[in-house]
């Protein structure tokens, strides 16, 4: 069957339709897949250490909030500054550092050192300068994630924390649980929420709000908290459902769509087809009339007579 050039487009702009429908929540669900796999392999790679190493890289990361302080410009470090940063707690290749779980609106996401733009479209990233996420006192941690990206769920939700809801950074293999204590909108310059507090253990997530206009910042600040041995863990939807089952169900509704448009296409031609012979039939008919009128009346003769 050869498809005319106006069915090929048609069904070209159906797939891409049908496409950009299913764009959002497809790579949401493989953004969510893949940063279930970087927590998976953050687990492993936290579990295989020796209880000696796993020991020696936390406290070297108190050491460094420690010394955090007593830098010149904490949010604008000195090469030497940002290479042993980059340098303490990396546990992955990928620079993972811990992740972070809120079981009121069920995120699970990895932690990575910094936030540059390549961090930030996938996962959350530690605001350097801020301590980092192994607790203790004067200790202030900072993690920042997007809202409202069309690839990815990532801080979308986190406006719907109220005061008394907990979250968890987990690192290395140990549960750090804060209780949302204060929420505040502040413009992006505005660093005074995220200071250290002598003798308080903190935690503030930061994302950019309003949503879709992002003029501002939201700050989801917590207080470390005992943790509660009952307490929910985040288990992502997509770590619990292979990629390979998920295909056809991505597929069948394109396919579904263009083979509809495709018969109703060829329907329509069908009908134009069978109407146009239809028509010629009806032509055929009558030139068949004219042609078999008696010799006595065709053109070009008297009645009774020859030229």
């Amino acid at each position: 069957m050869k498809l005319s050039k106006s069915t090929i487009a048609l069904l070209a702009a159906l797939a891409v339709g049908v496409a950009l429908m299913l764009y959002p929540s497809v790579s949401d669900w493989w953004n969510s897949f893949n940063q279930s796999h970087a927590i998976a392999g953050y687990e492993t790679a936290a579990a295989s250490m020796g209880e000696e190493e796993a020991e020696e890289m936390l406290a070297r990361a108190r050491s460094y909030n420690e010394d955090l302080p007593g830098f010149a410009n904490r949010y604008h470090p000195t090469e030497r500054e940002h290479e042993r940063y980059l340098d303490t707690l990396n546990v992955t290749e990928g620079g993972i550092m811990c992740y972070v779980e809120i079981p009121s609106i069920r995120v699970s996401l990895p932690v990575y050192h910094g936030v540059d733009s390549s961090v930030l479209q996938v996962a959350i990233g530690h605001i350097e300068g801020t301590s980092l996420p192994v607790g203790g006192p004067s200790t202030h941690a900072v993690i920042s994630g997007h809202r409202g990206l069309p690839s990815a769920e990532l801080f979308s939700n986190i406006d719907q924390l109220r005061e008394g809801d907990t979250f968890m950074l987990q690192t290395l293999g140990e549960t750090f649980t804060y209780e949302v204590d204060q929420i505040r909108i502040v413009e992006p310059d505005e660093l005074d929420d995220i200071e250290i507090e002598a003798g308080q253990d903190l935690c503030t997530l930061v994302t950019c709000t309003p949503y879709g206009v992002n003029t501002h910042r939201l700050l989801v600040r917590g207080h470390r908290v005992a943790n509660d041995p009952d307490a929910p863990r985040v288990v992502a939807d997509a770590r619990q459902i292979d990629p390979a089952h998920v295909a056809p169900f991505v597929a069948a509704p394109i396919v579904a769509a263009l083979v509809g448009a495709l018969v109703v296409t060829e329907g329509r031609r069908g009908r134009r087809d069978a109407e146009a012979v239809a028509r010629a039939g009806r032509h055929f008919a009558a030139a068949g009339g004219a042609g078999n009128a008696p010799e006595g009346r065709g053109p070009g003769r008297e009645e009774g007579k020859d030229l």
